[in-house]
C-alpha cells in the first residue's frame, strides 16, 4: 500500500530519500451521522503499497519489446490488442465477462500517467525540505482535528487491531491530507496504461488483475474507483492487491469502501495491514537521541540491534539525558549523517516501512503522530546547508565507489544498504566519519 502516498507511487529514490508519489461496493452509502466542514487546505504529500503479486502477461506479448524509455508514443492501436488480450486473461482467471468489459469500457491509453512515471528517478528532495511539508504546523493541526473529529472510530479501531491512532491518523494525513487528495484518476486506465507501457509490467499487470477482482466482488463500480496516477486508491492510499488482503468491512454494510468520504474502512483497513506485519502497540516508531562524544559510527547500522540500555551504557540517551524506556532492540538511525538529528528506532520502524520504504517517509510518518500527540518537534538541527544529490549524481557516486574498489553492487541510483556499506568502508579507509551518508560534498572528494 504504502502508499500519492505509492501513488503518486514510487516514492522514488530519495537519497537521503527522494520521495514520490501517494495508496467500494456498488455506489458508497452516505453517511449522515458524519461530522461535516473541510479542514484547512493543504498540499497533501503523495507516496505505495508494496505488496506485489505474481505477474500476468499476455502470451501473445511475452516477446513484445520493452518501449523505448525515451519515447512516449502519440498513436497506439496496439493498445486496444492489448486490452483484447488481457480482457481474456482474466476471464480466464475467473473474473466474469461482464465485470471486464465494464471496468475497460472507455478506457485509453493515458500519455500523462507515462510522463509522471518517466519523470520519477528525477525527483529528489532533502529529508529535511519533505518534512518541512509532511509534519507542517497546519498539517499537525488538521491532524489533531481529525483525531479528534473521528476519535469514537478511531479507538475502536485501535481497541480491534492493537495499532495506535495517532500512527492511523498520521498516514491518512500524509497520504491524502486527511482524506482532501484521494486522487481522481480513472484506476483501470491508469493501470491498464502503466502495464501496456512495460516497463514494469508485472507489476501492474497484477494490479490490474487484483483491481477487477474488486470491481468484481461488487465492493465497488468503475465510476467510483479512482485515485493516484499510479493506481493507489481512496483514504490512505491502498495498492489493489493491498486492498485485496487487507481491507476490511468496519462499518459492516457489506463492503470494503475506502473510496467515500466517509473514512471509517480506510482507516480500519490501514489499522489491519499494519498488524498484519507485526505493528507493537505503544512501541515508539523511533526516538530522538544524543551520540556521545567519540561515537563509533559504524554502529549506526539497522543490522546492529541492542536493547536501549545497552546503548545508554554506550553513552547514547534521550535528548533530556536519560537512557530511552526499555521496550524492546533497537538501532541507531542517521538519515542525514553526522551532522544530523540521530534517532533510535524499533521494530515499527520497519512495519511502517511496508507502507513506503523511503526513510523521509517512516520518519515523517512517526513524528506526525508524536506531534499530533502532543510531543515537540526535533532537537537537533538538520544539515540544511547540504544538497540532495540529484539522480545522476547519486549513479556518478555509485560508479565511482565501485570504481575506487569500494562496490555498490548496482549503479542505480538507489542508496540502499549496500550503497550505505560502501560509503562507510570509504569513509574509515579515508579518516572520514564512518557514518554512511552520501552527501555532495563525499561526491566532490571522489572526483
Amino acid at each position: 500500500m504504502r502508499s500519492c502516498g505509492l501513488a503518486g507511487f514510487l516514492l522514488a529514490f530519495f537519497v537521503q530519500s527522494a520521495w514520490a508519489a501517494p495508496t467500494t461496493s456498488i455506489r458508497p452509502a452516505h453517511r449522515t451521522d458524519l461530522p461535516t466542514g473541510p479542514l484547512l487546505a493543504e498540499s497533501t504529500v503523495p507516496q505505495v503499497s508494496r505488496t506485489i503479486r505474481p505477474g500476468l502477461r499476455p502470451d501473445f506479448l511475452a516477446d513484445r519489446p520493452a518501449p523505448n524509455p525515451g519515447a512516449i508514443p502519440t498513436a497506439l492501436p496496439g493498445f486496444h490488442i492489448w486490452i483484447a488480450g488481457f480482457k481474456q486473461k482474466a476471464v480466464a482467471q475467473g473474473i466474469s465477462q461482464e465485470t471486464v468489459d465494464a471496468a475497460f469500457l472507455n478506457v485509453v491509453y493515458d500519455q500523462d500517467i507515462i510522463k509522471r512515471d518517466r519523470n520519477q528517478a528525477e525527483f529528489s528532495k532533502a529529508i529535511w525540505d519533505y518534512l518541512d511539508t509532511a509534519v507542517s504546523d497546519l498539517r499537525v493541526r488538521n491532524g489533531r482535528t481529525a483525531l479528534t473529529r473521528y476519535e469514537s472510530t478511531l479507538r475502536k479501531v485501535e481497541a480491534t487491531y492493537g495499532v495506535d491512532k495517532e500512527i492511523v491518523v498520521a498516514i491518512w494525513g500524509l497520504e491524502s491530507a486527511y482524506g482532501s487528495f484521494r486522487g481522481s484518476n480513472k484506476i483501470m486506465q491508469s493501470l491498464a496504461t502503466l502495464a501496456y507501457d512495460g516497463r514494469r509490467a508485472a507489476f501492474f499487470e497484477a494490479q490490474l488483475i487484483a483491481a477487477l477482482e474488486i470491481l468484481d466482488a461488487g465492493d465497488t463500480i468503475p465510476s467510483n474507483m479512482t485515485g493516484s496516477w499510479a493506481g493507489a486508491m481512496g483514504h490512505t492510499q491502498f495498492m489493489p492487491t493491498s486492498y485485496l488482503e487487507h481491507a476490511v468491512d468496519f462499518t459492516g454494510d457489506g463492503r470494503r469502501d475506502i473510496w467515500s468520504d466517509d473514512p471509517t474502512d480506510a482507516l480500519a483497513s490501514t489499522a489491519n495491514y499494519l498488524k498484519a506485519f507485526g505493528w507493537t502497540k505503544d512501541q515508539p516508531w523511533g526516538v530522538e537521541v544524543q551520540l556521545p562524544t567519540g561515537f563509533d559510527y559504524a554502529l549506526a547500522d539497522r543490522k546492529i540491534k541492542k536493547q536501549p540500555m545497552t546503548w545508554a551504557r554506550l553513552g547514547i540517551v534521550d535528548m533530556a539525558g536519560q537512557p530511552v524506556r526499555e521496550r524492546a532492540e533497537a538501532s541507531i538511525l542517521l538519515p542525514a549523517g553526522a551532522q544530523g538529528p540521530a534517532f533510535m528506532i524499533f521494530d515499527n520502524f520497519a512495519v511502517i516501512e511496508r507502507y513506503n520504504t523511503a526513510d523521509a517517509y517512516v520518519i515523517g510518518v512517526g513524528h506526525l503522530a508524536d506531534r499530533i500527540a502532543g510531543q515537540d518537534g526535533f532537537q537537533r538541527s538538520w544539515p540544511r546547508a547540504d544538497r540532495t544529490l540529484s539522480f545522476s549524481e547519486r549513479k556518478e557516486l555509485q560508479l565511482r565507489l565501485t570504481a575506487a574498489g569500494y562496490n555498490t553492487y548496482g549503479i542505480d541510483g538507489r542508496i540502499g544498504p549496500k550503497t550505505i556499506g560502501a560509503v562507510r568502508a570509504y569513509q574509515q579507509s579515508n579518516g572520514l566519519e564512518p557514518d554512511g551518508y552520501a552527501s555532495a560534498r563525499l561526491l566532490d572528494r571522489l572526483r
